[in-house]
């Protein structure tokens, strides 16, 4: 079990880096793969890890935004902002977000006609 707080120390000191982490820890990169496929317990620590690193970077975009800079603004809006109309390009749906449904028929004018 030690591999496995080995890694997860490393991980969390790598910014969710998993390649980076598995040289760190000494085991491969399918080692990891296996160990969140069969261990719910370390599954759940590295979801953990990957939020709080989330956290983290949501926190630096606030910084940023009080600061007043106008690229992490504009990105702000566009992610969070949506709703409100600050996108790039609109999306059309139908009712409940669902597609349209769209008929399209193929007619052959040179068609024989007897």
């Amino acid at each position: 079990m030690r591999d496995k707080e080995k890694f997860l120390e490393v991980f969390a000191n790598n910014l969710g880096n998993v390649q980076d982490s598995c040289l760190a820890a000494g085991i491969a990169r399918k080692t990891y793969y296996n160990w969140r496929d069969s261990d719910e317990d370390f599954a759940q620590a590295v979801e953990e890890i990957q939020e709080g690193l989330i956290d983290l970077a949501e926190s630096k975009l606030l910084e940023n935004i009080k600061s007043g800079k106008t690229n992490e603004i504009l990105f702000y809006l566009k992610t969070k902002g949506k709703y409100r109309g600050y996108v790039e390009r609109q999306e059309i749906t139908g009712a409940d977000g669902m597609p349209n449904k769209i008929e399209i028929e193929i007619v052959n004018k040179f068609e024989d006609k007897d």
